[in-house]
């Protein structure tokens, strides 16, 4: 038959493609084992990645909120700071006069 020339023909074009695909378990069920471990690897990796993105904003989060707070209360105590200034020019100016 013409298909079993074919493949006797390409056989002898190509011997190892039917040893690497015996060896890398193509179309055997052999190879579904590696792929499922492949599988939930990956799914562990994105798991653990998207944990480790999670936890990374919320610790940008807490950071910003720190960083807000520091700036009030700096913001507070430049107020008071200021107003001192003013008083205290206030009396030097009057003793000066």
């Amino acid at each position: 038959s013409v298909a079993a020339g074919d493949l006797a023909n390409s056989q002898l074009r190509n011997p190892t493609s039917n040893r690497l695909k015996a060896e890398s378990g193509v179309g055997s069920l052999g190879s579904q084992k590696p792929l499922q471990d492949a599988l939930q690897k990956r799914a562990l990796r994105l798991m653990k990645n998207r944990e480790a993105a999670r936890e990374c904003r919320r610790k940008k989060k807490e950071y910003v909120r720190c960083l807000e707070n520091r700036v009030a209360v700096l913001e507070q105590q430049n107020k008071t700071l200021i107003d001192e200034l003013r008083a205290l020019k206030d009396i030097y100016q009057h003793k000066v006069e």
